[in-house]
């Protein structure tokens, strides 16, 4: 009556999900890339370059992280039916 153990799985590294973590790592390398941005020109309706970079990467941030979701989202339920085809249980 005993019962196989379950083996752990180990993570698995897609195309997908390198997209995913280039997604969410894009905005930390931009705004901790300091020398890249520190200037006060090119001047944007009057507004230094120093601070319109940084809220635009405010939106382009917004905009990574909806489509990280949207394909993290995607690959789990792409990853479940593969599951459910091999008749593997859902996880």
């Amino acid at each position: 009556m005993s019962q196989a153990p379950e083996t752990p799985r180990e993570p698995v590294v897609t195309p997908v999900r390198v997209v995913i973590g280039l997604c969410l790592v894009a905005p930390f390398v931009a705004m901790l890339w300091v020398g890249s941005y520190a200037k006060t020109d090119p001047v944007f309706i009057g507004i230094p370059f120093f601070y319109w970079y940084q809220m635009a990467w405010v939106l382009i941030s917004t905009a990574l992280t909806m489509v990280a979701y949207k394909l993290w989202q995607r690959d789990q339920r792409d990853q479940r039916a593969r599951s459910a085809g091999k008749g593997g249980a859902e996880q």
